[in-house]
């Protein structure tokens, strides 16, 4: 193998190896935003929304090595092959699903001093801890390169999805039948969102996983998800 190519290589690993940790980082903050919330606590959620600074620095640094490695490919583009272009650009990608990640968690935990006073329904932590485990599980698949869990991740959106449907419509007959505040509901209505929306992104990171894998392109349609399109197999 050429010298600038067994560096590239060499530089690529230690980019992704970066973004992993990024995202057990990004998990962490996760669970204890969720903590911080339900047991409406102020001073842990201050911690949580500090520690939100640490992910945006290496999220700007994981940029920034990934642009400098492209430039690269682009001197050495006929000595690169094309899957490890693929786990670079998934890697971009991904960095920045991250971050959005840990953003809704920051705005979760700030939640945290609204939550005082407010009984929240049990149902709702266990849709937080089933949001957890897709990041949980989206983690080890990044880490892992495990298309099998990938896929697996795929097809929880649609769970989360009717878990907040059907939460929600119970906020609004408990709202209805007076057992429950508005200022309950709406709280409720913006965890809820943001729990939705983390799985989200987790989702696709997961779909950016089997590109970088297997090569194939998934998108969520209709009926379902579907493969778009793919390139050989690395």
């Amino acid at each position: 193998m050429p010298e600038e190519a067994a560096q590239f290589e060499t530089h690529l690993d230690e980019i992704r190896r970066e973004l992993v940790t990024q995202a057990w980082r990004v998990l962490g903050i996760c669970e204890d935003a969720f903590e911080a919330f339900f047991a409406a606590d102020a001073t842990a959620a201050a911690g949580v929304i500090e520690r939100d600074d640490e992910v945006d620095r290496v999220d700007v640094a994981i940029e920034k090595d990934s642009v400098s490695l492209l430039q690269a490919a682009a001197r050495i583009a006929h000595d690169v092959p094309s899957d490890q272009i693929r786990e670079l650009l998934v890697v971009v990608k991904a960095n920045n699903e991250f971050e959005r990640i840990a953003d809704l968690a920051v705005d979760i935990a700030a939640k945290a001093q609204d939550r005082a006073g407010i009984d929240v329904p049990e149902t709702f932590r266990v849709m937080a801890n089933s949001v957890l485990g897709i990041v949980r599980d989206t983690c080890s698949a990044l880490e892992k390169r495990d298309s099998a869990l990938a896929k697996l991740i795929l097809r929880s959106e649609d769970t989360v999805c009717g878990f907040k449907d059907a939460l929600l419509r119970e906020a609004e007959n408990d709202i209805a039948g007076g057992s429950m505040s508005v200022d309950c509901g709406f709280l409720l209505h913006e965890i809820a969102s943001r729990c939705e929306t983390i799985s989200d992104h987790a989702t696709n990171v997961a779909e950016q996983i089997l590109y970088a894998v297997t090569g194939v392109i998934f998108r969520h349609a209709d009926e379902g998800w579907i493969e778009i399109k793919g390139d050989e197999k690395s």
